[in-house]
């Protein structure tokens, strides 16, 4: 009697090599942005997006959240992407004659893997979509695209293979994820804390802002950020901004509102109070904020000190505020 030989459903005959392929694309996309921090160039975000999607998205790749450890987050996505590339497509390489024990072995240990490393990433990449949402409040395409990557990578590790130990898919994601999601909060937590030298963190904007004057100024400016705005202006130093960037927001909450008020400040929006469109171009300014100092640019939020270095001010550095993560 013979008997038909069960077909293998293709999810389970596929789902490394298209494992593999979706970490090999983020490990492609993290490199990209890793190099780029590191080397101080620009990151394209999307030609013909706009002017406000593209500076917010390079603020969110500024943004105190892209930094862990003194690091890009982007080069522990690199690596994150690359292992679970390797743990993926490795068990492919290896020939099954002699070695059906070691392939087995490894067939199930890599899954384990997979499966771990699926869900911590998609963990992580929920909490940073959040934060995206609700703190930045900014469209950045690579990180949904690193988040969908991160989804896939986790949706196949589990669905991709017959599991004959069911409380497996029950058991290690569960646990993978509390401490994932314990581990990204105390990463982040110095982010909104006091800092060591009891200067205060600005706040970031919690609501939209309304043109043409975008958020309203909240700390109080100390002696010293006062003259350091009468400094930086007395050296024709200029900040360019849009009154919807949040960035530009942290940095004049930096100065306060009575020494944001010396600031020689650039709108560069045309629904902006005071549009200087023109300017910006001739500037050739491509990320908000943009500090120009003796010629030399300074993108990002500032610290005060960093101003105050860049434009040899000598007076009272005694500043009130600094910028989370910082």
């Amino acid at each position: 009697m013979i008997r038909s030989r069960r077909s293998v459903p293709w999810i389970y005959r596929w789902s490394r090599p298209i494992i593999g392929a979706i970490a090999i694309a983020g490990a492609v996309l993290t490199a990209y942005l890793t190099i780029a921090k590191l080397t101080g160039g620009d990151v394209a975000c999307g030609a013909g997006s706009g002017e406000a999607l593209e500076a917010g998205c390079k603020s969110v790749l500024d943004s105190p959240y892209a930094i862990v450890f003194g690091l890009p987050l982007s080069l522990f996505g690199f690596l994150a992407y690359g292992s679970m590339s390797v743990a993926s497509l490795g068990p492919l390489l290896i020939k099954p004659e002699g070695k059906k024990t070691f392939r087995k072995q490894l067939d199930e240990w890599t899954w384990l893997f997979l499966l771990a490393g699926g869900t911590s990433m998609a963990i992580f990449s929920g909490y940073l979509m959040y934060i995206l949402a609700t703190e930045l409040q900014s469209l950045c395409y690579y990180c949904i695209g690193s988040a969908l990557f991160s989804l896939g990578l986790m949706g196949l590790s589990i669905f991709g293979r017959y599991w004959e130990e069911v409380g497996q898919l029950f058991f290690i994601p569960i646990v993978v994820a509390m401490i994932t999601l314990v581990g990204t909060l105390a990463i982040y937590a110095p982010i909104n804390q006091p800092t060591a030298d009891g200067r205060i963190p600005v706040e970031p904007p919690a609501v939209q802002p309304q043109a043409p004057y975008g958020w309203e100024i909240t700390t109080e400016s100390g002696r010293s950020e006062i003259e350091l705005a009468e400094h930086l202006t007395s050296v024709d130093a200029k900040m360019y901004g849009a009154f919807w960037c949040n960035h530009c927001f942290n940095q004049k909450q930096v100065f306060g509102q009575e020494a944001f008020e010396k600031v020689s400040y650039i709108e560069c929006d045309p629904r902006g109070k005071n549009p200087q469109t023109d300017a910006c171009i001739a500037a050739e300014i491509q990320s908000y904020p943009t500090w120009v100092i003796n010629g030399e640019k300074l993108s990002g939020t500032q610290l005060p000190e960093t101003l105050a270095q860049e434009s040899s001010y000598t007076g009272s550095t005694d500043f009130k505020y600094t910028i989370p993560g910082r």
